[in-house]
């Protein structure tokens, strides 16, 4: 029933070179439907390609740096050329910088919001000039349950998903008259190249093959919020309700931590 819902459908995945959205992909191929991958990495979107050649799908792949707003303009349009009408956009792309300050580097917030959530807008905004004459469409966002707090060394971060997920919660309610179906995707720590640099020990962390699982039905069955692991999350909601002086005595216990680490790695 599941596999059912995404046959015959066009579906867009940004950030599909590694981690969540490459194994998307792959979960994703054997249902007869056409993809639309897009990565900076053009070597890495090569070899996604010919790994999903055999399976049964339609494979495009389109080199872009979501951050720059040309871009995402141009190759919005030779999708639409290739493939036509976009039924679900996932919207994946992102990084991430571990830092002793969050206020040392203000080129890294930048790059953090340019990709995390302008690359993310300026998707929607050449999405939605054909979702909502159509009265269809669906945006899955992915943010991160790291957008309930201001974590030490993740500020861009945490701020960049803060942002992202208020906006998806607006777009679901502008848009549900459109017919728009716009989903918030929050995966807690998963195994990928971004989690890979992180120094710290990762409460919960999920192999990408089971957060996809998750993300896969959660997309099928069009639930709003797809939030994991379930753990992390009753964890998460205990942090966003303690009191200010509770969480800053926790934050700098981490913080000294972290530093440690980080400066014992140098």
């Amino acid at each position: 029933m599941i596999n059912s819902y995404y046959g015959n459908k066009t579906i867009l995945i940004t950030g599909a070179t590694s981690g969540i959205g490459r194994e998307l992909a792959l979960r994703l191929s054997g249902n007869n439907c056409t993809l639309l991958l897009l990565g900076r990495r053009e070597e890495r979107l090569n070899e996604l390609s010919k790994a999903l050649a055999a399976r049964n799908c339609r494979v495009f792949t389109y080199k872009c740096d979501v951050s720059v707003k040309r871009e995402v303009e141009a190759v919005y349009t030779q999708m639409k050329r290739d493939a036509g009408f976009i039924d679900i956009a996932v919207l994946n792309a992102g990084v991430s910088f571990r830092m002793l300050s969050s206020g040392d580097n203000v080129t890294m917030g930048e790059q953090t919001f340019g990709i995390n959530f302008f690359g993310a807008v300026y998707f929607i905004a050449e999405l939605l000039k054909d979702y909502v004459p159509a009265k269809k469409g669906m945006i899955a966002g992915v943010s991160s349950l790291a957008e309930t707090r201001g974590f030490p060394g993740s500020g861009y971060y945490c701020a960049s998903k803060a942002a992202f997920s208020i906006y998806l919660e607006s777009l679901r309610v502008e848009h549900k008259k459109h017919g728009i179906k716009v989903l918030t995707i929050k995966p807690g720590f998963v195994v990928s190249e971004m989690t890979d640099k992180n120094e710290f020990t990762m409460p919960f962390l999920m192999k990408t093959g089971k957060a996809v699982d998750i993300i896969y039905r959660g997309i099928a069955k069009e639930k709003n919020i797809i939030q994991f692991p379930l753990r992390l999350v009753a964890l998460i909601k205990i942090l966003k309700f303690i009191p200010p002086f509770l969480f800053d005595i926790l934050g700098n216990i981490k913080e000294f931590e972290k530093q440690k680490n980080m400066r014992g790695a140098e």
